[in-house]
């Protein structure tokens, strides 16, 4: 005769309490190390993030690096390589470890960089021993101070030389040897004006250079000098401005 099972038998249940206890100490144990290795969101201690990043650097200018593998990010070069300038990166397959700027959390600050030989090893080229400097940065924040100008014409100058900061959507050419900003309409389509290219910011060569695969972007501009009247109307050069940084918007 099979034994009948006494209702007030305990065994079972407290062994299997015991295996979910055992269960979820493990998995909680798993998910606290997988969240100490990953970068702490925005509002955490982001000065303190240290990132491994690896991949081929696609534009070198200045002391920005752009690595597509990257997204999101600039890569800031302070101070000399080993061997070479920074634009002789172009094209390299590189990894490193660098650090999220706190005031700017859309920029790396390299703190070593390794490059790739043809052997398939690495080489360490930099490492890095100054404070960054960030004069010529341009973040969304900067951005704002620029206005965009509208109804542009040679004979409104009104609409340029009341303002310090402005950005224009336009295309970047080269005329006799000079840069020149042609103006586009975004609506129509058509040029309206053109701006004389006097300098570019090193961030502003950079951004250019990564937008190589656009024809026409907003430029951000210091405006300078207003070209004469004369001149305005025959050749439709409006200023003179210098070009600080370049994007989508």
């Amino acid at each position: 005769m099979a034994k009948r099972k006494n209702k007030w038998d305990l065994t079972p249940r407290i062994f299997g309490l015991t295996f979910l206890a055992f269960i979820l100490v493990i998995a909680g144990t798993f998910a606290c190390s997988k969240s100490e290795e990953e970068v702490p969101e925005i509002g955490a201690k982001i000065e303190e993030s240290k990132v491994m990043f690896e991949g081929t650097i696609k534009v070198a200018y200045g002391k920005y690096i752009y690595v597509p593998e990257v997204q999101g990010f600039d890569i800031i070069i302070q101070g000399a390589l080993e061997s070479g300038d920074i634009s002789s990166l172009e094209g390299k397959e590189v990894k490193g470890e660098a650090h999220i700027d706190h005031e700017r959390t859309s920029i790396l600050i390299a703190d070593t960089i390794e490059v790739k030989e043809e052997s398939g090893t690495y080489r360490n080229i930099f490492t890095r021993t100054e404070e960054v400097v960030l004069e010529d940065y341009i973040d969304l924040q900067d951005r704002s101070e620029f206005t965009a100008l509208k109804d542009i014409s040679y004979d409104k100058k009104d609409a340029w030389e009341e303002k310090e900061k402005a950005k224009v959507y336009g295309k970047l050419e080269e005329e006799d040897g000079n840069f020149k900003i042609v103006i586009i309409d975004e609506e129509d389509g058509k040029q309206v004006g053109k701006i004389i290219v006097d300098n570019f910011a090193d961030i502003a060569q950079y951004y250019i250079k990564k937008l190589d695969l656009f024809d026409s972007y907003w430029f951000y501009v210091n405006i300078k000098d207003t070209v004469a009247w004369a001149a305005r109307r025959r050749t439709r050069e409006l200023f003179h401005a210098d070009v600080v940084f370049a994007g989508l918007f």
